[in-house]
Parts: structure tokens; C-alpha cells; sequence
């Protein structure tokens, strides 16, 4: 062992070189690699039956047995490879070991594809005698590629943020380094060990060296398939906007229903509550509330057949609500120093006396708020993104980390999906939710135009696509 590390990984994928790499590791004295150690159908070889000592019915029953067998047992360095459909019980040990060296091998996925389908084909895995090659053309399926290259970028990126969480580094080889004898040595540096490889070993052979046009039968449906792929992400939204917890004090349960709400901030939060206490009859400060994680787990676990839920409202009605309840108001609760950031930067006709506050004040603030908040999820101002105008597809995704609602329900379809939950959970004739006035000097439709609807699409474009939001109204 190395006085970097005790033992490896090659992260790798079938078709991408992975025998070749680790006949020519195991070529340097230092280093045994097993195989694909955790693959879920044999143990290190398809005729193997055990790898030190250890059979595969005893890796089943607690592969960190033998992974702590090959760190301890090889004489030398040990390592294995591991593609993403191995064993997961042991990937985030692996990932969080300083003490493991993790190698990173990749392909272009298209090579790496039409070399698994011919494989396929030909039955022909391995070639040490090129007098023995097959030759097969692959079928390029589109639906298939997709799916195969799905996985491996899901892998990858999974790999990459758990070594950047770690705080570690990985070698990263692709299929057309593992030719280059000084890299492969300088693979032997980075691993810490002494000996160096004077000429790789060849005994493994490429198996099909031609272009991926001689390669292909259907080359012109594959080529016609990957232009319609988007390689670059070129429609992705771009998101800025910081990662949110679970906000779990803030879920409301009712106080004797079996039913969870799960609020998202600027929506409509006052009906909810309301209907939730009229449900049981009870005022609302019997609702249960200032949940722990420990304790909504509690709560889950006494109530078996809970249901929970959120309300999402349309991203300019719920931006016109922040706006009022935070910006404008003056009173408690609201953002006396956000009010002041946005009157200066942003040109908001607000004052502390606001008797004069007119209707057109009223829509060039919002206007101007709308601006704010398309630079603020953007992460352009020096504000906090508030959970009262952060995009509502954010706040899910952090409500995720540790639990999900059972279902999304659109606020103009709360007089339907509310009553039928209620139901779910043993109410025969529950209330229908009750809309609560606001407390705005204006409705936002006595200030709608199609200006504030472009600006809420620009501000809020990913609530907009994930939702399937219309124009408001």
C-alpha cells in the first residue's frame, strides 16, 4: 500500500477499455485489481467463484466484507472495477474514503454503445487472437442510446459531486489514454506505488477499429438521432437559485385528521389553514405545528394512512402577494430592509406615508419587484432569495430532502382535491376551502398587463415549464 492510499476503484462502464486498463495495473508487481468485484451476477470474473477467501454468496450477505478484504488481504495494493449497476450498499463507502484511490475511466457513449451492441451480437466479450474477431454491424436504437446515456451521465455526475463534497480528486483516464505508456505511469505515480510499466501489455486487442460508419448498419438514423439530442443542454433553464431545506416547521398538521399541509410560502396559506380547522372543528391555533424532523416522524408513524399535501399558486398572483404582504406593507412581518434595498435600486414609488399611493404607483412597484426578483433567483443582488418569492419547483425539490407531499394541488383546484383528501382519511362531508381576503390597496387584475406577465415568465421560467403555467387569469 501507498502512503496515499490503501486501496482502488476504477469507476468504468462496459465497452470502455476497463480489461485493457486493468491487465496492464495488474502488469506493475504493487498492484492486484479483482475484477468487477461487486458485480451483482458474479464475483471478479464470470468463472470465479471467490476473491480472498471470500465467496459471492457471502458478498451478497455484507459486501463491506469484502471490500475491507481487499484493502487488508492483497498483497500490495488492492482495487477492483465498478460499473453503475453494481452493488450500491457499497459505493458511498467507497466515495467517502479518502483512503481509496478513485480512477475515472470513460468513453465518447457513442463508441462505447455500438462496441456493447456488436458485442451483443458476436458473444465476443474479449479478443487476445484477432483471427478469431467476429465481425457484426450494431443496430443504433435512439430510445436505447438515450437511456444508455442517461445512465452514465447520471453516474458520473454522482461520482463528481461526492468527490467535491469529500473534498478529494480522482485520476481521470479516457479510452484513448489508456495507448499512452507515460500516462499509464503516471497513473502508477499518482497511486503511490514504485514500480513502472517499460511496455503495455497488448495482449487484449481493439475489436473493432473502424470508423462507427463501417461500424453501424443504420448509420444515417443514428447521425439523424444524435442531432436531435441536445449534447450541449442548450434548452436547459439555467438555475442559480441556492438549494432550500426541508422547512419542516413550518408543515401544519390538522389537530385531529390524519393530514399533513406543507406550505409554500406567498400561496395560499390563510384558506388552507382555515379549511384545516373547520375540518375538525377547532380554532386554529389547535393545529399542530413547529414539527422537528423527529417529531413529524412521530407523527407519521401514529397515524398509518397520513396524507400530505402543498398548494402551488401561479408564479405572478404569488409574486403579487409577496410583494404586498412584504414589500409594501410597513407593518409586522414585513421586509423593512429588503423595502429600502428595492425603493433605492429599483426605483419603487413606496414612502412610508402611503395615502397618496396610487394605481399606477402600485403597478410600476410591482414592476419593479418583478425585476428584483428575476435578478435575485438569478443570484445578481446582495438580498437573501426569500422563501416568499423563491420559485416554488426550488422549494419542492428541498422539501424532498426529506419528505414528500403526497400531492401538488393547484390553488384554483382546492374546492376539489382538498374535500376528496379529507375523505381519504375518514371525513364524509368535509368543508370546501374558503378563499381569505388579502390586505392590498390593489388587486393585481386591476394592474394586469401583458408587461407583468413577461416579466413573471422571465423571473419564473422554470415554475412556468415544471408547472405548465398559462397566463394568469
Amino acid at each position: 500500500m501507498s502512503e496515499r492510499f490503501d486501496y482502488f476503484v476504477v469507476f468504468a462502464e462496459m465497452r470502455t477499455g476497463s480489461n485493457f486498463l486493468e491487465t496492464n495495473l495488474n502488469a506493475l508487481p504493487a498492484i492486484t485489481c479483482h475484477g468487477e468485484a461487486f458485480n451483482p451476477h458474479f464475483i471478479g470474473y464470470p468463472n470465479s467463484e471467490e476473491i480472498l477467501g471470500i465467496t459471492r454468496d457471502e458478498r451478497d450477505r455484507k459486501p463491506e466484507r469484502l471490500l475491507q478484504q481487499i484493502r487488508r488481504a492483497t498483497q500490495g495494493m488492492g482495487g477492483f472495477r465498478y460499473f453503475h449497476d453494481h452493488d450500491p450498499r457499497v459505493l458511498d463507502a467507497i466515495l467517502a474514503d479518502p483512503r481509496c484511490a478513485k480512477i475515472v475511466l470513460t468513453r465518447n457513449p457513442v463508441e462505447s454503445y455500438v462496441s456493447w451492441k456488436i458485442a451483443q451480437q458476436t458473444g465476443q466479450w474479449k479478443l487476445t487472437n484477432v483471427r478469431r474477431r467476429v465481425e457484426e454491424k450494431a443496430i443504433f436504437k435512439p430510445d436505447e442510446f438515450e437511456r444508455h446515456l442517461a445512465e452514465l451521465q447520471g453516474f458520473q455526475t454522482t461520482i463528481l459531486n461526492a468527490l467535491q463534497k469529500a473534498g478529494q480528486t480522482a485520476f481521470y483516464l479516457a479510452y484513448e489514454d489508456l495507448q499512452d505508456l507515460d500516462v499509464m505511469n503516471g497513473l502508477a505515480a499518482w497511486l503511490g506505488v514504485p514500480d513502472r510499466l517499460e511496455a503495455l501489455d497488448r495482449s487484449l486487442k481493439v475489436q473493432n477499429p473502424k470508423p462507427l460508419s463501417e461500424k453501424v448498419a443504420n448509420f444515417k438514423e443514428m447521425e439523424e438521432a444524435l442531432i436531435r439530442l441536445d449534447g450541449f443542454n442548450l434548452a436547459r433553464t439555467p438555475n442559480f437559485e441556492p438549494r432550500r431545506g426541508p422547512l419542516v416547521p413550518s408543515y401544519v398538521a390538522a389537530a385531529n385528521s390524519a393530514l399533513l399541509y406543507m406550505p409554500i410560502r406567498s400561496g395560499p396559506e390563510a384558506s388552507v389553514l382555515h379549511w384545516l380547522a373547520r375540518l375538525d372543528s377547532v380554532a386554529e391555533d389547535a393545529l399542530l405545528t413547529k414539527f422537528s424532523q423527529n417529531s413529524l416522524r412521530q407523527w407519521k408513524r401514529e397515524r398509518p394512512g397520513h396524507r400530505s399535501f402543498t398548494v402551488i399558486r401561479h408564479p405572478l398572483a404569488r409574486a403579487h402577494d409577496a410583494f404586498c404582504s412584504k414589500i409594501l406593507a410597513t407593518g409586522p412581518g414585513s421586509f423593512g430592509k429588503i423595502r429600502a434595498h428595492l425603493i433605492k435600486a429599483y426605483d419603487l414609488p413606496l414612502k412610508d406615508d402611503q395615502s397618496a399611493y396610487t394605481l399606477e404607483d402600485h403597478r410600476e412597484a410591482f414592476t419593479g419587484f418583478l425585476r428584483f426578483c428575476k435578478a435575485n433567483l438569478s443570484g445578481q443582488t446582495p438580498i437573501r432569495v426569500d422563501g416568499h418569492w423563491a420559485s416554488q419547483s426550488q422549494t419542492l425539490v428541498g422539501m424532498a430532502d426529506f419528505t414528500f407531499p403526497d400531492i401538488v394541488v393547484r390553488e384554483e383546484e382546492m374546492s376539489v382535491f382538498l374535500p376528496a383528501l379529507a375523505m381519504q382519511v375518514g371525513h364524509t362531508a368535509p368543508p370546501d376551502p374558503v378563499a381569505q381576503a388579502t390586505d392590498a390597496p390593489f388587486g393585481l387584475a386591476q394592474i394586469y398587463d401583458d408587461t407583468l406577465e413577461e416579466l413573471a415568465q422571465d423571473a419564473y421560467s422554470r415554475d412556468y415549464t415544471m408547472f405548465g403555467f398559462s397566463d394568469w387569469g
